[in-house]
């Protein structure tokens, strides 16, 4: 069984039971348009997969690790052996030159395990420009364990990989099929709706996202959606089951507001 390696906002892992309980004994695809740091792609390895994020260094990640996996573990290794809080800020600085420049290597999916082990919170995240600016959180222990990365690796050789809109990942999927969107987090105040990643995924992404959701249901494919419980997206998917769920809300300073509602939304039973 491979395990996340990536500590991703929004992951699934604390739902992974409800998921399991809820998601349908058979099916012929598995889409995931939202794979993040892929907790249900990992948990149930589907046979027949198509895995996308429109993160080009995290599909990067991925890619490298199916493809070049021990060069990976070979830059890692070197990458820890440096470690220190100045060599964490000249590796921030080099893997946000190289993703401007377009560079997406196996080196670079090093740089992004690395950060990703080394920064504050543990979690992947960018500026308005882009630009990966999470600081230093002082760990002195290894990046990556090698024996998850060959897992990982070995999990990864038989799904179909895209860097897609997540409308174009799902084109394909059709009666028989299960759809699972991780989508984007609507945020909790309802005026508060910007731009919160590079790319963004502002109301309207959400609204599209919600008629992709009934374009797919209508083909008859089974559809999942998980997202925070908030009168938006209740009634985005108004006319679906839906089931809302305490959870940890890990990104929060402060411990008091780390708790928190997901909710579950299905076509089926």
């Amino acid at each position: 069984m491979a395990e996340p390696f990536l500590k991703w906002v929004g992951g699934k892992r604390q739902l992974l039971d409800v998921i399991s309980r809820k998601m349908p004994r058979h099916f012929s695809g598995y889409y995931e348009p939202f794979l993040g740091g892929g907790a249900v792609f990992f948990r149930f390895l589907p046979k027949k997969a198509f895995i996308n994020d429109s993160n080009q260094a995290l599909m990067n990640t991925y890619q490298q690790i199916r493809d070049n996996c021990h060069l990976v573990l070979s830059y890692l290794s070197d990458l820890d052996q440096a470690l220190s809080a100045e060599f964490y800020y000249f590796i921030r600085s080099d893997f946000n030159a190289r993703v401007k420049r377009g560079v997406y290597d196996a080196s670079l999916a090093a740089e992004m395990i690395f950060l990703n082990k080394h920064c504050f919170n543990g979690l992947f995240r960018v500026n308005k420009k882009g630009e990966f600016n999470a600081p230093f959180n002082g760990s002195r222990g290894s990046s990556f364990n090698r024996r998850q990365i060959l897992d990982v690796s070995h999990a990864l050789q038989d799904a179909f990989m895209t860097c897609k809109d997540f409308e174009e990942a799902v084109s394909d999927a059709g009666a028989g099929d299960f759809v699972f969107f991780d989508s984007p987090y609507a945020p909790l105040n309802p005026t508060s709706f910007r731009s919160y990643t590079k790319e963004g995924f502002k109301k309207e992404d959400h609204i599209r996202l919600a008629e992709v959701f009934t374009r797919l249901v209508n083909r008859g494919a089974y559809c999942m959606l998980t997202n925070h419980n908030t009168p938006f997206i209740r009634e985005l998917y108004r006319e679906y089951h839906q089931e809302v769920l305490p959870v940890k809300r890990m990104i929060n300073r402060d411990a008091k507001h780390r708790v928190g509602e997901e909710i579950i939304i299905t076509n089926f039973l």
